[in-house]
């Protein structure tokens, strides 16, 4: 009897799609994705994927394929404007990934000296950044959101914390006022989470767009009044679109760091009473569970043959930090002690900029919560918990925790003062009827 040579797809992935492509979207993706990479690797170092019906891409699997890829800058480009699917009308216009594939003036969609112009204002306004006041404001935030559930005895680390605490750092690394922050936080969490994602994106850069405004009449000790003195040389436009790029590409990776390392904290017993043990779980969580598991978008400039396989110019080509990370290859180099040596910030010249004070903000997140809550516990069940669907994202729906309640004092005066973000010549800001999340943290943070 012939014994099957091709090998069995995963659970709810149809064996026969529209041109033999595997689809990363739906729940059974979400549910096990190890599964479904375990698959593509038989196709070799790419795979033939659908990201969203209708949504073509070819998938790199393979961790040294992936490096090479990212590295050479001038056989594949950022620029979405070459993507020949969206261009001959192949992507439905109101795809779920079109928001985020499509072309943007930015850091990201740019190459070559153009590229390097707007890279070096993000980097270099980003490492003017105070570790010092990082640590300070993230652990205000912290304390802050404890403040709002501790004395419940339960949360949801994710809706409740995870998903919060980044949006605020970045606010007050921005400066942005109590009005504009709140529409900052309503633009980002709607465009992952909300149902009219469009909406969410012109309140967001509406908002943006009031910051620029403001700073170049009122500019501060933050980051957009850094990049606008900047020997770049922004325009006001491009200020936009990168101070858009920073805040979203800031905070959805940051939620799922956040959430994924705390899931692992509270799920793996192999932590428990060890030295370093968040530094270990952050980087287990970068190899293992990143927070953004397929994405890199890149376009041949050529038709060519790559890693064995046939492009054309213009073919939407993603790379898949999760399964280059866990391929059998990578096995080595993590026994060897190579333990950074992974993909989830990427590599190259678009390589994430802002990995350190990531890091930074995760970390201090993190210990402040288990210094806060030191009998922080899964509320339920480990199999129970769900992950958000789509081809780009790996996080949770939910994270049920319980603990021992807390009591929170309000800060005194002194210390408000004392630690208090500096702000430098800022109007009063004009209110806009109820308040949102941002107004009510700065109003806790100055009563």
């Amino acid at each position: 009897m012939d014994r099957p040579t091709a090998p069995v797809p995963p659970p709810g992935c149809p064996a026969h799609q529209p041109g033999g492509r595997v689809p990363l979207h739906g729940p059974e993706f979400a549910a096990d994705p190890q599964a479904y990479y375990s698959y593509l690797r038989h196709y070799g170092p790419t795979a033939p994927v659908e990201i969203a019906p209708g949504v073509e891409a070819t998938l790199v699997t393979d961790y040294a394929t992936a490096l090479q890829l990212l590295q050479d800058s001038g056989a594949f480009r950022k620029d979405a404007r070459r993507w020949r699917d969206l261009n001959e009308g192949r992507v439905p216009m109101d795809s779920p990934v079109a928001p985020l594939l499509a072309y943007r003036p930015n850091a990201m969609f740019t190459d070559g000296a153009e590229h390097l112009r707007l890279r070096q204002a993000i980097t270099d306004s980003m490492a003017r950044v105070d570790p010092r006041r990082l640590s300070r404001s993230t652990e205000q935030v912290s304390n802050y959101l404890i403040s709002q559930f501790g004395s419940r005895g339960s949360a949801d680390l994710l809706g409740d914390y995870a998903k919060q605490l980044p949006l605020f750092v970045f606010n007050e690394l921005f400066g942005c006022t109590a009005d504009i922050g709140d529409r900052v936080v309503f633009g980002i969490t709607g465009m992952f989470d909300g149902v009219n994602a469009e909406q969410a994106v012109g309140v967001m850069f509406g908002a943006i767009g009031e910051l620029v405004a403001l700073k170049r009449a009122h500019p501060g000790d933050d980051v957009p009044s850094w990049l606008m003195e900047h020997q770049s040389k922004l325009t006001d436009e491009e200020l936009v679109h990168q101070i858009a790029l920073l805040l979203v590409a800031g905070n959805e990776p940051l939620r799922n760091l956040i959430g994924n390392t705390l899931q692992r904290l509270l799920t793996h017993d192999a932590y428990a009473n060890q030295g370093g043990l968040i530094d270990e779980a952050i980087d287990d969580t970068l190899w293992e569970n990143p927070p953004m598991q397929n994405l890199a978008p890149h376009y041949p400039t050529s038709d060519m043959e790559f890693a064995g396989q046939k492009l054309q110019a213009g073919d939407l080509m993603l790379v898949s930090f999760a399964a280059a990370n866990t391929g059998p290859a990578l096995t080595a180099a993590r026994q060897a002690g190579s333990n950074r040596a992974h993909l989830a910030w990427s590599a190259g010249p678009h390589a994430c900029p802002s990995k350190e004070p990531a890091r930074q903000i995760t970390v201090t997140a993190i210990e402040n919560l288990l210094n806060k809550l030191p009998d922080v516990e899964l509320a339920v069940p480990t199999e129970s918990l769900t992950w958000r669907p789509g081809p780009f994202n790996r996080g949770l729906t939910v994270l049920p925790a319980r603990f021992t309640p807390v009591r929170t004092a309000p800060r005194p005066a002194s210390e408000t003062r004392a630690e208090a973000p500096p702000r430098r010549d800022q109007p009063p800001t004009r209110g806009r009827g109820e308040r949102g999340v941002w107004s009510q943290f700065l109003n806790w943070l100055t009563r």
